[in-house]
């Protein structure tokens, strides 16, 4: 979620205050003393100024008991910024729990195999982290358990994307994170968007899964990770 100030932008600054105090309406009073004393965003002049403008131009409406609501047009984007952030939110619950199930099968008798494979090349906290990345950052280019590839690129927290790909046959992991290159990769192990990529291989096809999760464990110590 994106919470960067925009400054210069009233219709976008005006949504960004509503999805922060997100109350249908306010007083004049109210809406001054949160934009200039609970979000710090103008001195109270400006923020004067800046509501008068904004009520100039018909993006905040008054009604009769002289409060304040959002334009219909604004109060919209409002709603459909709030369906998206409730659903993102969801998504990230059912994560964090599918997570907490993995966490706590380790060493039982009932441990899927999923769980047990994933678990010997990752750990707690590189898998709460990967519960962070969003599911849109992944497209994944191949996944073809008969030649053994499994190609994926990922958005990065800049305007790069990173890559990673795991072929069974050159016994290759290649990702090229921070994190993989300088930490994991010596050892052998998952940065959070390897993690992140079986998480949502195993939603979309366990036993494709299991099976690139198989063909590392069997001798591991063959394999070569890699940028």
């Amino acid at each position: 979620m994106n919470f960067a100030i925009p400054r210069n932008n009233n219709s976008e600054m005006l949504l960004y205050i509503w999805k922060i105090i997100d109350i249908p309406t306010i007083s004049q009073n109210d809406l001054l003393y949160k934009i200039s004393f609970e979000l710090f965003l103008f001195p109270p002049n400006e923020a004067i100024s800046f509501i008068n403008n904004c009520l100039d131009n018909q993006l905040l409406v008054k009604d009769n008991n002289l409060n304040f609501t959002l334009s219909k047009n604004l109060n919209q984007q409002l709603k459909n910024w709030q369906k998206k952030r409730k659903k993102a939110v969801l998504k990230k619950i059912v994560s964090s729990k599918q997570i907490t199930q993995i966490q706590s099968d380790t060493g039982k008798e009932k441990s899927t195999n999923f769980n047990v494979l994933i678990n010997s090349f990752t750990d707690k906290g590189t898998l709460n982290r990967s519960v962070s990345i969003s599911d849109t950052a992944f497209e994944i280019l191949e996944c073809d358990s008969a030649k053994g590839i499994l190609k994926s690129r990922v958005k990065g927290s800049k305007e790069e994307s990173y890559i990673i790909e795991i072929n069974t046959k050159k016994k290759l992991v290649c990702h090229n994170c921070h994190d993989f290159v300088t930490r994991r990769a010596d050892n052998k192990k998952f940065c959070k968007h390897l993690t992140k990529l079986f998480l949502l291989l195993k939603d979309k096809d366990e036993t494709i899964a299991e099976f690139f999760l198989n063909k590392l464990a069997e001798n591991i110590n063959t394999w070569n990770f890699t940028s």
